[in-house]
């Protein structure tokens, strides 16, 4: 039998089982569709992609595959290498660099000793370049073993459009990406709690060094729009101004990337533009919880008991604002003991736009009882068709009782009557 729910309902409401060996439920467990979701936002990037950062689900890209040069956005793969390699409280000993007046830096004198925790800060927050080669150097023991590194670690991540040939960002025919890269690099980099936490912040003090410093962030967003939390800026003439930028509100991260824009001022207004687009279209649902009832069985021969039926997983899945999962309960509707609690028994299926996300086991809550034999034969006594059985019984034998009784009775006076 196919019972449905009304939208919005709570998957926990309890069902009573309604006959025959197996019950199915279908239900909808989004609210109703809302109005018609907006369109991607206009772009002035030249590619672009925005991720969901839990599941590292693609959302949506524009030219999000097209490989091009990078700037400072190298500076997250070289913060991830850097945090493989270095303990946060490792002092390391600046590079002997010597960067153009126009490279952004913190002015490390060669042999300088600063933490990797305030190399760090500064690589993401200023995106000093000097900081950059001294973590290069400190962590790989040369520059040129370090860019293997990167790229090493680009391929664990499963990068195809990217490679790199400096931990700076200086254009180089050799130093490229995509918009889905940078995207997936994001993601990674917030997986790391420092590193999460660094990007976030306005601005540091580096209480390292030969002197202290305050650095500040130069991704804008992150000063101005409070649930933007990431993550880094990237700029020069031939890439133009790029960003990787993360924000979480309502329990979502979204982590979105824009390539070549032709200002800072666009670069921050699409990457917002495409975030803002991304909570607006997308939501979590979690149409099964753990341990949450989902049907219910009787008790053979002991119809009064009911042994719910709890789910044994949780599932959250990101959908689209406007879709609807529908759930499929596969149950018995009546249980016979002795079964243990958490004996499996049935399942619920969970399924968007036709297609399977998850089958979870349904399971008893508790122990399922055996019904002893005076127990089963007093239920069969009190079962309304077993009442008419007896009834039909005790009425038949005595019916053949009296005919007996009277055919006894006629053949006594016909032998009377014959003597």
């Amino acid at each position: 039998m196919t019972r449905s729910r009304r939208p919005g309902a709570g998957a926990a409401a309890r069902l009573a089982p309604v006959g025959g060996l197996v019950l199915l439920l279908l239900a909808l467990v989004v609210a109703p569709a809302a109005a018609k979701l907006p369109d991607p936002p206009q772009l002035t990037a030249r590619s672009a992609a925005v991720f969901e950062a839990s599941t590292g689900e693609p959302l949506y890209g524009e030219d999000a595959g097209q490989r091009g040069l990078i700037a400072s956005t190298t500076k997250i793969m070289t913060a991830l290498v850097a945090v493989d390699e270095l303990p946060l409280d490792r002092v390391c000993a600046a590079a002997d660099y010597r960067p153009s007046p126009l490279e952004t830096q913190i002015g490390l004198r060669p042999g300088e000793r600063m933490s990797v925790r305030d190399l760090l800060r500064a690589l993401m927050l200023p995106s000093a370049n000097d900081a950059a080669e001294a973590l290069a150097v400190c962590a790989s023991g040369s520059r040129a073993a370090f860019i293997d590194a990167m790229n090493a670690k680009a391929r664990a991540l499963r990068l195809s459009g990217t490679r790199f040939s400096t931990p700076v960002g200086l254009d180089s025919p050799t130093n490229y990406s995509t918009a889905a890269d940078l995207a997936r690099l994001g993601i990674a980099l917030r997986r790391n709690r420092f590193l999460a936490r660094t990007v976030d912040l306005p601005s540091a003090a580096l209480t390292t060094g030969a002197f202290p410093r305050t650095v500040v962030n130069r991704n804008g967003l992150v000063q101005r729009v409070g649930w933007v939390n990431g993550v880094k800026t990237g700029h020069t003439n031939a890439a133009g101004y790029l960003l990787v930028a993360s924000g979480t509100r309502r329990g979502m991260t979204f982590v979105a990337s824009v390539m070549g824009t032709p200002s800072e001022s666009a670069r921050d207004s699409d990457a917002l533009a495409l975030l803002r687009w991304a909570f607006r279209t997308h939501r979590f649902a979690t149409p099964i919880r753990s341990r949450e009832a989902f049907a219910s069985a009787r008790l053979k021969y002991r119809p009064e008991d009911e042994i719910a039926l709890i789910a044994t997983r949780t599932v959250r899945e990101l959908i689209r604002r406007d879709q609807r999962i529908r759930l499929t309960v596969d149950a018995p509707a009546e249980l016979q003991g002795p079964l243990p609690r958490n004996a499996v028994v049935g399942s619920v299926t969970a399924r968007l736009d036709g297609r399977t996300i998850a089958t979870v086991q349904l399971v008893t809550r508790t122990a399922v009882p055996e019904v002893g034999l005076l127990e089963r034969a007093g239920d069969a006594i009190v079962r309304p068709g077993s009442l008419i059985a007896i009834v039909v019984v005790i009425g038949g034998a005595t019916a053949l009782l009296l005919r007996r009784h009277g055919a006894r009775r006629r053949r006594s006076r016909a032998d009377m009557e014959a003597a």
